[in-house]
């Protein structure tokens, strides 16, 4: 089963780390400083938004259904083998339709900087161990990084010692 970013939303405190550290990963100089001295503005493709008194971040599901890929005129939108949904790197080129944009039920997919393309969470800043940025960067552990099934055993088991303690 392959992985996801998965969120745990009592530990997010809205520090934006992830989405510095999606930027950077996605600029061509790969640092933060050196985005800022080349005069790069990468975007983020994950968002933190406070509702309520709860901060959240939001990133791309890469849903089994994906209805940005059935919604993509250009047939750029395609599903890779590990499962990331992407508009990178297939046989066609984004025409930047928006289709996709108005088909995303998290409303994740955005423009690039120049308004030619569609940009969304693509996977392709990993590091050596196979972290995404944005999981490497959370200081409070609010993004896993890990397959469905292993993470809900966990989350299972948090529950159990934590109901069993006070008994």
């Amino acid at each position: 089963m392959p992985k996801e970013v998965l969120i745990r939303y009592d530990r997010c405190l809205g520090c934006r780390s992830c989405q510095l550290a999606c930027a950077v990963a996605h600029s061509s100089a790969g640092s933060l400083f050196g985005a800022v001295l080349g005069g790069e503005k990468p975007r983020t493709r994950i968002f933190v938004h406070q509702v309520g008194g709860q901060k959240a971040p939001l990133n791309c599901r890469h849903c089994q259904d994906a209805p940005c890929i059935d919604a993509c005129i250009a047939g750029a939108m395609h599903r890779q083998e590990d499962g990331t949904v992407t508009n990178v790197g297939g046989d066609q080129q984004c025409t930047a339709c928006w289709m996709c944009v108005m088909v995303c039920p998290y409303g994740i997919i955005r423009s690039d900087a120049e308004g030619t393309m569609a940009l969304k969470c693509d996977r392709e800043c990993r590091d050596e161990t196979g972290i995404p940025a944005c999981v490497r960067a959370c200081p409070t552990g609010a993004l896993v990084y890990d397959e469905v099934d292993d993470y809900s055993g966990r989350r299972r088991l948090d529950v159990l010692h934590r109901a069993l303690s006070n008994v």
